[in-house]
């Protein structure tokens, strides 16, 4: 008999017992974000400037997901070059996965941005998980091995407006992925990191 869960309370436990997916440590197999030699441009740097300077007046009153979204994710996005062909944005449909086995099925609405189907991104609110970005992880990498058409490899990132995490998905018999660093905005150019490998990320995507 098949169960269902709600994408929502999905944990790593259930993807590795259900679907057969296993972490990847090796630093080779997540290699695409090291040794990046994308320059930003000092537009580019301003842009970050004042998103950073708007996260600091904002945070204060509390920031919820749809504030994360517009302050912080969307000029990210636009400055990577995602809002432009050849890709494209989807948000809020509906996503129903199988357990390889067939015991469970897992289903919700998308809440992240899909970006050409191989690019998944998904804000969790900052009072969520004590600002912890676990908890939308298990979440973004379910919505990663739903993805409709046939992609071998796929990449995510977990945000809340604060801190960043990039995910590799690779498909095969044995479902595998790996994770990045945690990049901070405000700490060590971390929200130019980001954008570094948004912009990297999406050469890839393009010569795919």
């Amino acid at each position: 008999m098949t169960s269902t869960l709600a994408i929502e309370r999905l944990t790593l436990y259930d993807l590795e017992e259900r679907f057969g997916l296993q972490e990847e440590c090796d630093l080779a197999f997540f290699s695409e974000w090291h040794g990046m030699q994308l320059q930003l441009s000092d537009s580019e740097r301003e842009r970050l400037a004042r998103i950073c300077a708007g996260y600091a007046n904002l945070e204060r009153r509390g920031l919820l997901e749809k504030t994360v979204e517009l302050l912080v994710l969307a000029p990210l996005l636009d400055l990577a070059g995602f809002f432009l062909p050849p890709f494209y944005i989807e948000t809020e449909k509906p996503v129903r996965v199988k357990a390889t086995d067939g015991s469970m099925m897992i289903s919700g609405r998308l809440d992240v941005l899909v970006v050409c189907d191989r690019l998944w991104i998904l804000v969790i609110e900052s009072k969520r998980g004590e600002f912890s970005l676990k908890v939308g992880i298990p979440q973004v990498l379910g919505y990663m091995l739903s993805a409709e058409k046939p992609q071998p490899v796929r990449y995510g990132m977990v945000t809340n407006g604060e801190s960043f995490q990039f995910l590799k998905l690779s498909m095969g018999e044995t479902p595998r992925y790996g994770r990045s660093n945690t990049f901070l905005l405000g700490q060590d150019a971390g929200l130019e990191t980001t954008l570094q490998i948004l912009k990297y990320l999406a050469t890839l995507l393009v010569a795919e």
